[in-house]
């Protein structure tokens, strides 16, 4: 029974020595690897050894995108209303206050302008962590007000999609917000400025089925999801297994739905490339 005794004392710490790991000192991808925080911010949220990336919000994206993290915030302070009193098992202004408290944002989107590589840039960029990027009344707001400063300014537009769709508690409100973000895309087209929509994890329901889909190109991140309906609900429309891929951006992209992918390194460039390309300009180093 010797392998049940401890035969050597090893070292010994006591309990009130003993301290815990620092949360957020570690961040573990979804196939094991394990990264240090600081090296995974450092290679723009993506772990090194699987390629993994990291969902990160509108405050990490501007970083990367705009020059010295510099830019011009816009409707900055815009907040939802509740004109349905909806209620479920919270008031919708308690979890609008909820999520604002836990965030520090005021919606799921926040709208800027700056410079990316010298050129200016209007970009809308999604936060799924308040209430899960849904698309409510000021999302939809903000997006077509984004646009509006893109055809006063003539500058090119870019939306950064991370949704889980229409929000319930705005109803029919949130499914408008689809047809206004679309004329106003529309409006971009017609006036020949570029609209760049990017797909992050994830990239579902209704923002699908709107902006997220209109770009004059659009692109993904690696191994995002994106798809309208979830994969269990397309499994028990159609009655057929799915490939296991199913919704992933690389899916996506082999059935002519998306442009290319992008690693999150190579972002800014290949942003800044089309456009120059697009508009005729020297190509940007």
């Amino acid at each position: 029974m010797a392998w049940f005794k401890r035969t050597q004392k090893g070292i010994q710490t006591p309990t009130e020595d003993k301290k815990d790991v620092p949360k957020g000192l570690w961040y573990k991808s979804p196939t094991g690897k394990i990264v240090d925080a600081e090296q995974l911010e450092s290679n723009f949220y993506v772990s090194p050894e699987d390629g993994y990336h990291v969902r990160i919000g509108s405050k990490e994206y501007f970083k990367i995108l705009f020059d010295d993290n510099e830019f011009k915030e816009l409707d900055k302070n815009m907040t939802s209303k509740d004109p349905l009193g909806f209620k479920d098992t919270k008031k919708y202004t308690d979890r609008l206050k909820a999520a604002e408290d836990k965030t520090g944002l005021k919606d799921a989107v926040r709208t800027a302008v700056g410079k990316s590589k010298g050129k200016e840039l209007v970009i809308a960029c999604m936060d799924f962590s308040f209430i899960g990027g849904s698309m409510g009344s000021v999302v939809g707001e903000k997006i077509a007000r984004g646009a509006d400063y893109s055809l006063k300014n003539n500058i090119p537009f870019m939306i950064i999609s991370k949704s889980g769709g229409a929000r319930m508690m705005e109803a029919a409100l949130s499914l408008m917000q689809l047809a206004k973000t679309s004329v106003k895309l529309a409006q971009l087209a017609e006036a020949k400025i570029p609209y760049i929509s990017l797909c992050t994890d994830p990239t579902t329901g209704g923002t699908t089925a709107s902006f997220a889909m209109l770009g004059d190109i659009n692109i993904s991140e690696p191994g995002a999801l994106i798809g309208f309906a979830g994969p269990r609900v397309v499994k028990d429309t159609t009655g057929k297994d799915l490939p296991d891929d199913f919704q992933t951006a690389e899916f996506v992209k082999e059935h002519g739905f998306l442009d290319f992918i992008v690693k999150r390194s190579e972002l800014k460039n290949k942003v800044n490339l089309y456009l120059d390309l697009i508009q005729n300009q020297p190509v940007r180093k």
